[in-house]
């Protein structure tokens, strides 16, 4: 904490702090975009088969009647979108006859699309559909797995380079790989951009959310959290603004990339975090980076008495205890650590999996995309602000498990709902990914309350790892659901409730101290801690960091 007491006395959540988290959570809200582009851009419109080229007037006429010759209706009296008849069948333009058992064949010469809503998407311009459409789902997996991978890479980056230098690279590499997603004619080449636009979102947030809270005193951490959540909420609203105004897929995929590289040209102004520099050796321009933040929060006298001598002073027994010999085998090294793990393995891969698989999908709806893109991100937050209202007066480990078994009950419930009422399906599930948005809200924090110090770090990359796996997973599953409608909603309904009762197996940590070691964390299970000691033991840690404070002291 006594880095944080630090930050207090150059001005608190002045600001600096209020300028920078703001430049910094802009970026993520347009990084949902990303996230969700594949609904607007992939989108599926309807289609059927070009008619025979041997027949011009059949393949070139698409009134109805045409139509109702060349095209056979599936059972609910739509033109087929895979299938078309070996030779016209004239005698069903005649309103009263039916012809059974007539020869069909696949769509060797095409198909025609439905153009009045989206003028473009990938699957029009490739064909993803009938055989091929497990493409579409397989493209959104490639760039889910470029997120998994951008996870390994830039977190590895920013534990050796900082957290600026892997950030600013991110911004530029998504402004580039987005535009080319947007240039290129390949869909071999659409799926390698996406793959490495997927590894900037790791980038982003994973430094993003490290610069935010390392420069962020403690009393404002929980609300800077919080507001990373909406600012998702808010990318979801924005792309249902510009994806409804630019229509073309092209245009809109370089709409939503563009921007980066503003955010690249004034990210060269961000200050690296003083935390890192510290630990790293770099004192002297960590000591410059907090007379920056004195000055810009009206502590400039402050700020100029600060020394390297002081600094290290104030700081070196936070440092000290610091370990760099942990390894992913200490999640699982112990009894009390390995059950923490493995619940949150289920609980993360759960969650992340039933989220992408809800938001992911929005045309099954059958009620206008942008209308469901609205709702599905309204609905985050009156769901996050009672999530958050319930950690605080209720606890973590309810709040999680009651939102994640919830969401699977609305999952669930979905599929015993006919598909004439619409309007309800789309509000059970928009409550459902509500709930699922506002248990990721609650498992970031829950993670790192549960995780030891020295681990916490490594605990928190391996969860998101876990998340990443659910998340690719979930455009497979979808496609699945080309063989078994049932399928997918149960997937995505039964995993939260099994990762609601995980929950349940974990103990609670709202007002208990937060554990330094692992042989702490063991030793608290085996003995147990009061609540009343747990609050007790709590407020003498605070007044004991408070009472020694040799900045406050010097200043």
């Amino acid at each position: 904490m006594a880095f944080a007491d630090l930050l207090d006395a150059l001005g608190g959540v002045g600001r600096f702090q209020l300028v920078y988290t703001a430049l910094l959570l802009l970026p993520c809200s347009l990084l949902a975009c990303h996230n969700f582009l594949q609904n607007f851009t992939a989108a599926v419109p309807r289609h059927h088969c070009q008619g025979p080229t041997n027949h011009t007037a059949a393949a070139t006429n698409d009134s109805g009647a045409w139509l109702r010759a060349t095209i056979p209706l599936d059972q609910l009296g739509a033109p087929e979108p895979c299938r078309r008849f070996m030779e016209p069948q004239w005698g069903l333009l005649n309103p009263n006859t039916s012809i059974h058992g007539a020869p069909t064949e696949g769509c060797k010469d095409g198909w025609v699309y439905d153009r009045s809503v989206f003028p473009s998407t990938i699957v029009m311009e490739w064909d993803l559909v009938c055989e091929a459409r497990t493409l579409r789902d397989l493209a959104q997996s490639i760039y889910m797995a470029g997120v998994l991978v951008g996870a390994a890479v830039f977190g590895s980056l920013a534990d050796r380079l900082g957290r600026k230098a892997p950030l600013v690279w991110s911004y530029l590499q998504l402004a580039v790989s987005g535009s080319a997603t947007a240039y290129f004619s390949s869909f071999t080449a659409y799926c390698i951009f996406r793959f490495l636009m997927g590894m900037t979102f790791s980038g982003i947030i994973l430094n993003s959310l490290s610069l935010v809270v390392e420069w962020m005193p403690t009393r404002g951490r929980t609300v800077a959290g919080v507001l990373l959540g909406f600012s998702f909420t808010l990318g979801q609203l924005i792309l249902a603004g510009v994806a409804y105004l630019i229509r073309p897929w092209r245009w809109l995929q370089f709409a939503v990339s563009i921007p980066f590289l503003i955010f690249f040209l004034y990210s060269w102004w961000l200050p690296e975090s003083s935390r890192w520099l510290l630990l790293h050796g770099k004192a002297q321009l960590a000591v410059q980076n907090l007379r920056k933040v004195a000055t810009m929060n009206g502590r400039k006298e402050e700020g100029e008495r600060l020394t390297q001598k002081v600094v290290n002073s104030y700081i070196q027994s936070e440092f000290t205890s610091v370990r760099s010999s942990n390894s992913v085998l200490d999640l699982f090294r112990t009894p009390a650590i390995c059950k923490v793990t493995c619940c949150l393995m289920v609980v993360w891969f759960s969650n992340s999996m039933a989220y992408y698989g809800l938001a992911m999908d929005l045309q099954k709806f059958g009620l206008s995309i942008y209308v469901v893109q609205v709702l599905f991100a309204v609905i985050d937050i009156p769901a996050m602000l009672v999530a958050t209202a319930t950690m605080i007066y209720v606890g973590r480990r309810a709040t999680v498990a009651s939102f994640l078994i919830l969401a699977g009950l609305m999952v669930i419930a979905n599929v015993f709902v006919p598909e004439d009422m619409q309007t309800l399906r789309t509000a059970q599930a928009a409550l459902g990914k509500g709930c699922l948005a506002s248990s990721f809200i609650c498992v970031y924090l829950f993670t790192g309350e549960l995780y030891p110090t020295e681990i916490r770090q490594m605990g928190m990359g391996f969860a998101s790892v876990n998340a990443r796996l659910g998340g690719l997973v979930a455009p497979l599953i979808t496609a699945v659901g080309e063989f078994s409608a049932v399928l997918p909603p149960v997937c995505f309904g039964a995993t939260p409730i099994l990762a609601g009762l995980a929950v349940c197996f974990l103990a609670e940590t709202r007002d208990a101290p937060l554990v330094e070691t692992i042989v702490a964390m063991e030793r608290r299970v085996k003995e147990g801690l009061p609540r009343k000691e747990a609050r007790e033991k709590k407020e003498d840690i605070s007044l004991q960091q408070l009472g020694a404070s040799p900045l406050i002291e010097t200043i």
